[in-house]
């Protein structure tokens, strides 16, 4: 038995950029489906974590949070020889690690506010909340597609951290406010990290769920077929 669990929901973005990670770094962990909708669970895990922000990596009993820093964390102490997701190079990982923030916080975090504001009773739907959030990806995805220029990843010329990111990222916020005309890169981008094997996988596994997620049918066909849920 590993030493390393992750407790997880296989439908969470920032689930998806640890999985993916996982994946990349060659690095085994035992998996617990979190579900915080259930009060024992919710009760158990805040006991371990008291913030009940997942993923949570638990190493021997010591738990590490937060996305980056898990990531950071598995590349230190337990990638596989030779795998990597953040450079050694100091340069070359400040712009790695500024592009996995710039991901979270300007693509993953309005995604979500679209999902927050769907789960809300119809009656308590924030159109105003909701505007700026679809302004910001706007202005997101033209930031990427320019930086994108002559780029195959976001940061450097290999798979990186950021690319962990911008994976999920991008898969749900396009289902809430799709690509405009003229982003080329960026849609190239996309279909480079939806071939990418440890995406692939993780969004495999998140396939029997999707049917739960608020945004479902903005997702392309080949995600989720309503017809088939």
């Amino acid at each position: 038995m590993t030493a390393l669990t992750l407790h997880y929901h296989p439908l969470s973005s920032y689930c998806h950029k640890v999985l993916i990670a996982l994946e990349e770094l060659a690095v085994p962990v035992e998996k617990r489906l979190l579900n915080l909708g259930d009060p024992a669970q919710r009760a158990a895990f805040r006991a371990l974590w008291p913030t009940g922000k997942m993923p949570l990596l638990v190493d021997q009993g010591e738990p590490v949070a937060e996305t980056s820093i898990i990531i950071e964390y598995l590349q230190r102490k337990h990638a596989a020889p030779g795998r990597t997701l953040i450079p050694n190079d100091a340069e070359q990982a400040l712009e790695v690690r500024l592009w996995d923030r710039l991901f979270d916080q300007y693509v993953m975090t309005p995604m979500n506010a679209f999902t927050t504001d769907l789960l809300r009773a119809e009656a308590d739907r924030d159109a105003l909340n909701v505007a700026p959030a679809r302004e910001m990806l706007l202005s997101s995805y033209a930031m990427i597609d320019r930086h994108l220029e002559g780029r195959n990843w976001v940061a450097g010329s290999a798979f990186s951290m950021a690319d962990c990111a911008a994976a999920p990222a991008l898969f749900y916020a396009l289902a809430y406010v799709p690509l405009p005309a003229g982003h080329e890169r960026l849609a190239d981008y996309f279909e480079r990290l939806q071939a990418r094997a440890s995406v692939a996988r993780t969004v495999d596994a998140a396939r029997p769920f999707f049917k739960f997620f608020p945004g479902r049918q903005g997702l392309s066909r080949r995600f989720w077929d309503p017809a088939a849920a």
